[in-house]
């Protein structure tokens, strides 16, 4: 089998976990890990339009130095509580960049 080929059949990596989203936070940033493993994160922007959901995926691609693409929000659009699937970093990533974290 040429490499090539292989490649091919390599599935992607990618990590899911929780995070509670505050808006309207006067800041973005990471705030840590709760007791029950869910990122707490707060951000400027209002919970109006998207606009604070855009603002957590922009923060959390800087803080894990992806490209603002590899992150998406899966569930929790209207909520605080969301779903953050990472492509392109593993689990081990992102428990090594927040310890604690469920992932």
């Amino acid at each position: 089998m040429d490499t090539s080929r292989r490649l091919l059949e390599r599935s992607p990596v990618s990590a899911r976990f929780a995070v509670r989203l505050m808006p309207r936070g006067g800041m973005d940033r990471v705030d840590g890990v709760s007791d029950d493993g869910v990122l707490q994160a707060r951000v400027s922007a209002p919970a109006v339009g998207g606009a604070a959901n855009s603002a957590l995926l922009r923060l959390l691609a800087e803080e894990l130095d992806v490209s603002r693409t590899s992150v998406r929000l899966v569930a929790g659009a209207t909520g605080r509580q969301k779903l953050i699937v990472v492509d392109g970093l593993s689990a081990q990533g992102v428990a090594d960049r927040w310890p604690g974290i469920k992932v």
